[in-house]
C-alpha cells in the first residue's frame, strides 16, 4: 500500500505525493482565488478584472472626446483626440476571434472597427496640416485583412506614413504590398522601388525579389497556387 511507510523509499514517495497535492491546491488558490478569504481575487480573476477595468476606461474616454467633437466640429485637435481613443477601444482583443489559422473580427468589432474609420477619415477631412504619422500606423491595421479590408484606405493611411519617414524601407514595402491588393500597380511599383532603395545595401536583392513575389501572388493568386503546389 501507498501509505505503509515501513517500505524502503515510502516515506519519501508520500511526501512527494503530499508536495504535489500541496502546489495543486496552491496554485489554485493563487489563479482561481477558491477558498475562504480569497474573494475570488486570483491571477486568473485579476487579469480578467484587468481587462474589464480597461475597456470601460476606453468606453469613458470615446464618450468624452465624442462629446468634444459634437462641441467643435470642426476642430483637428477634437477629431485627432477622438480617432485616438477609438483606436484605442480597437485594441482590445476581445473584438477579435480566431479559428484555426484566420483571425477575424467580432460583429462588436466590425462596429468598432468601422466606428474608428469613421472617426479618421473625418480627421483628415478638416485637412490638418500635419495628419499624425502615429495614428495613420494604427488605421493601417484598422484597414487590413484582418479588419475592414479595405486596402485602398490603408495605402492612404500608409502615404502619410513614408512622408513623414521617408526613408523606412519596412513601411514602404508595406505600402507597395497594400497598393498591389488595392489593384494600383504605379503606387505599388514606385513603393517597392523605395524599400528597395532605403533598404540596407546588403539586403536590397532580397527585399526586391520578396517584393516581386508577393506582388505576382496578389495579382495571380490561382497561378502562384499552383505552382507552389
Amino acid at each position: 500500500m501507498l501509505f505503509d511507510l515501513r517500505g524502503p523509499g515510502r516515506r519519501t514517495l508520500v511526501r512527494v505525493v503530499y508536495i504535489g497535492l500541496a502546489i495543486l491546491i496552491g496554485g489554485g488558490l493563487v489563479l482561481f482565488g477558491v477558498g475562504g478569504g480569497f474573494g475570488g481575487t486570483g491571477l486568473l480573476t485579476a487579469a480578467s478584472n484587468s481587462a474589464a477595468n480597461a475597456n470601460t476606461a476606453f468606453a469613458q474616454e470615446v464618450k468624452k472626446y465624442r462629446k468634444q467633437t459634437e462641441k467643435e466640429p470642426q476642430s483637428v485637435a477634437a477629431w485627432e483626440n477622438y480617432t485616438r481613443a477609438r483606436l484605442h477601444e480597437a485594441s482590445s482583443e476581445s473584438l477579435r476571434q480566431t479559428e484555426g489559422t484566420t483571425v477575424s473580427l467580432t460583429n462588436k468589432g466590425t462596429e468598432v472597427y468601422a466606428q474608428t474609420a469613421l472617426a479618421w477619415e473625418r480627421y483628415l477631412a478638416l485637412e490638418p496640416h500635419n495628419p499624425s504619422p502615429e495614428l495613420a500606423k494604427e488605421m493601417t491595421r484598422i484597414y487590413s485583412e484582418e479588419g475592414l479590408n479595405k486596402p485602398t484606405k490603408a495605402v492612404e493611411a500608409l502615404q502619410i506614413v513614408v512622408a513623414a519617414e521617408p526613408n523606412s524601407a519596412s513601411y514602404w514595402g508595406e505600402l507597395a504590398l497594400f497598393a498591389y491588393k488595392a489593384k494600383n500597380t504605379r503606387i505599388g511599383d514606385l513603393a517597392a522601388s523605395k524599400a528597395v532603395e532605403t533598404a540596407p545595401a546588403a539586403q536590397r536583392a532580397t527585399v526586391k525579389r520578396s517584393l516581386e513575389a508577393e506582388r505576382k501572388a496578389i495579382e495571380h493568386p490561382t497561378s502562384s497556387t499552383t505552382t507552389t503546389g
